[in-house]
């Protein structure tokens, strides 16, 4: 069965991740001297890369790159965190929406009675009524909204598309307050998404309720949230234990294949 090799299609994008520890029998693992020049190991896809390391010191101070596991669980944040940015640019859009309207209400108000006139002799033709449709009723309310009501509206989309583009940011950084204010934020909203769909069931509705659990789950349970699997204890002790078994692992594999070599010989 195909397996995607994410370290190799990141490294293929962004370059190889070299390190130089200063323990000179683990550095000697991690180096090999060529025709071209030195190489040494990767520290995300385990291959050699010719040239200078970009790093340099204790193996337990090397850089804690993504790999494997967690470079998928990267993925995954950044696809969201893009799916929250499209939502607060939306939801932006909405509440400019909202704002024009607040000043031109009554005009709107009157357009709209007049266009709608133009409609009537279709919608008599198929005998559906067009005065008590509850989309007209709908904008029809609208109308009714004060001022400062409507204003309050917008004010509260504006916040409500900056808590999303800041968990967007956050996410795609990989910060761990982003993945709790991701949590709070939509578990905050799924009650009123479930309320909406009741009154209305649609694709889309239903598509953005399994997905937003579907995070809030995902996210809590592998990344350690809220002191679930360990808590942030467990999460840290798993991240460096990682990042120091891709310097001794990357070192371990020369050996294993000489000696595999040998015993060929």
């Amino acid at each position: 069965m195909f397996k995607r090799d994410w370290d190799r299609r990141t490294c293929a994008k962004r370059g190889h991740t070299t390190y130089a520890p200063t323990e000179p029998e683990l550095a000697a693992r991690l180096h090999a001297a060529t025709a071209l020049g030195d190489a040494w190991r990767c520290l995300r896809c385990g291959d050699f890369a010719l040239g200078a390391p970009h790093g340099s010191g204790p193996a337990q101070d090397a850089p804690l790159v993504p790999r494997g596991k967690a470079l998928r669980d990267l993925f995954i944040l950044r696809f969201l965190a893009v799916e929250r940015v499209l939502r607060g640019l939306l939801i932006i859009v909405v509440a400019w929406a909202v704002w024009k309207f607040s000043n031109s209400q009554d005009a709107v108000h009157r357009v709209f009675d007049e266009n709608l006139s133009v409609f009537r002799p279709v919608t008599d033709h198929f005998h559906w009524d067009l005065e008590h449709s509850p989309i007209v009723d709908t904008i029809r309310k609208t109308f009714d909204y004060k001022k400062s009501t409507l204003l309050i509206v917008a004010g509260a989309l504006v916040a409500y598309a900056l808590i999303e583009i800041v968990e967007a940011v956050g996410l795609w950084l990989g910060r761990r307050w982003a993945e709790y204010l991701t949590v709070v934020a939509t578990a905050a909203f799924l009650p009123l998404e479930g309320y909406e769909l009741s009154e209305h069931v649609s694709a889309v509705k239903i598509g953005t309720l399994v997905l937003n659990i579907a995070a809030v789950l995902w996210i809590m349970l592998s990344k350690r949230l809220f002191g679930l699997r360990g808590g942030v204890v467990a999460f840290e002790a798993e991240r460096h234990s990682a990042s120091l078994l891709e310097v001794e692992e990357a070192a371990g594999a020369i050996p294993h294949a000489a000696r595999g070599a040998h015993a060929r010989a």
